[in-house]
């Protein structure tokens, strides 16, 4: 008998950070990390189930949960095998629907909630493969990588033949940097010291902490003071000196002209790059501030809804590193498109991480693009949040200041069955016995 797909589970998952002010910025001064999960299950005997979740920061989690199961009656009932071996065509079933995209078209939180399931579906692949998937992409041909993408919207930018032929280039060599890979790991950086809550002397500490841990870059979060944020700047270059890289991000805080000036205020702090300068669909806006702040470089990506924003992004040489997200996007297939768009243009990814599992999931990305894509390290590193990491069955390594390639099979996306039962909003025992600050 065919195996098939027989249920979609979602859960309300919420962690109080709020209280400690873990993860707060200038926009978002008080985040409750949550995630919007999902849990695909089949009749196989293997008994293997796909995880993947939607990340958010509180308030709206239920609407994400929704959307999400909103999906249900495109993956439950399909047959397991056919499905798993086109997750290009169940891709383009989701994000072409007519009567969905009029709910983007691809954004927002049908676009997020499609990520979910694609990234459980790929979960699940992986995991009946016996691979994590940066392994299991990697060792797909080029061909197949390439029927992965949706190429409208792009073809003007990036086309099939371009994309095989950087796919192609990427195959010498693979197995020297897999080697690599294993041994060494993937090179992060840490925002942990960086949280606008945090004190002056929690900031230093953990500045501190960092360049001990082996870390050689990490990032600041400014925006809502400039007084502070140049008294911050001072007190973080005092900590670590001259030779560590110090990136500043204003999550989307500034209007174009007032980016401008206070990047300017803080380049006396040497910053390697400022991130979000200001609003993520403003591309000419991006573009302007790069010319205006340059040699400051810019970043951005983790609130870019699409490719097609990336690839205006890179097409007006707005960015100079660009941060996709595991999560915002329409999931594996889009960020493999992504991937190939920055190879194209010869901009380095590092990634957007932090958040409730983002760290475990574009790992994944990040390594696979070394191996399959750029070929690259040099100036590529991806984000590393120090929170949350214990309620994963499989959490991210970290040894001096670069992730460890993960072995296990699958995304890296399940949480711990007690979390599920603890952290479920608003019924959990930790939202019973207190809830957010």
């Amino acid at each position: 008998m065919t195996a098939r797909i027989t249920g979609l589970r979602t859960y309300d998952i919420r962690f109080p950070t709020s209280r400690e002010l873990d993860g707060s910025d200038a926009m978002n001064p008080d985040p409750d990390y949550s995630a919007s999960y999902v849990i695909i299950g089949t009749d196989h005997p293997d008994g293997h189930e796909g995880h993947g979740f939607a990340f958010t920061i509180g308030r709206g989690n239920d609407i994400q949960t929704t959307a999400i199961r909103a999906l249900e009656s495109y993956v439950v009932g399909r047959p397991l095998d056919a499905t798993l071996s086109d997750l290009g065509g169940v891709w383009r079933d989701m994000v072409h629907d007519s009567q969905l995209r009029w709910l983007g078209p691809e954004k927002g939180v049908m676009h997020m909630a499609i990520s979910a399931v694609v990234n459980a579906l790929w979960d699940l692949r992986a995991k009946r493969a016996g691979k994590p998937l940066w392994k299991l992409l990697a060792d797909s041909t080029p061909e197949e990588l390439v029927d992965l993408v949706d190429f409208r919207y792009l073809s003007d930018a990036l086309t099939p033949g371009e994309a095989l032929e950087i796919l192609r280039r990427a195959q010498p060599g693979r197995a020297e940097r897999e080697a690599h890979l294993l041994e060494h790991g993937y090179p992060g950086y840490t925002t942990t010291p960086g949280w606008l809550g945090y004190d002056d002397a929690k900031l230093a500490r953990l500045c501190k902490e960092a360049v001990a841990d082996g870390f050689t870059q990490l990032k600041l979060k400014v925006g809502a003071n400039l007084d502070d944020d140049v008294r911050r700047m001072a007190l973080a270059r005092e900590a670590v000196g001259p030779d560590i890289r110090i990136a500043v991000d204003a999550n989307q805080r500034w209007d174009v002209g007032q980016a401008i000036a206070w990047v300017r205020e803080l380049s006396r702090f040497d910053p390697w790059w400022v991130e979000e300068p200001t609003s993520p669909d403003d591309v000419l806006g991006h573009a302007t501030i790069a010319r205006a702040i340059s040699p400051v470089k810019v970043a951005t990506g983790e609130h870019v809804q699409n490719r097609v924003i990336f690839k205006q992004l890179l097409q007006t040489g707005a960015i100079s590193y660009l941060q996709l997200d595991a999560a915002r996007v329409a999931g594996v297939n889009e960020n493999v498109a992504i991937l190939l768009l920055a190879a194209k243009f010869g901009v380095p990814v590092c990634p957007h991480a932090g958040g409730v599992g983002l760290c475990e999931l574009v790992q994944h990305l990040s390594m696979f693009d070394y191996l399959a894509v750029s070929g690259s390290m040099e100036n590529r590193v991806i984000e590393f949040v120090d929170h949350l990491h214990e309620h994963f069955v499989h959490p991210v390594v970290i040894r001096n200041g670069h992730y460890v390639a993960p072995t296990a099979p699958g995304f890296s996306a399940d949480l711990r069955p007690q979390t599920l039962l603890d952290y479920v909003y608003p019924d959990g025992p930790v939202w019973a016995d207190g809830g957010a600050a």
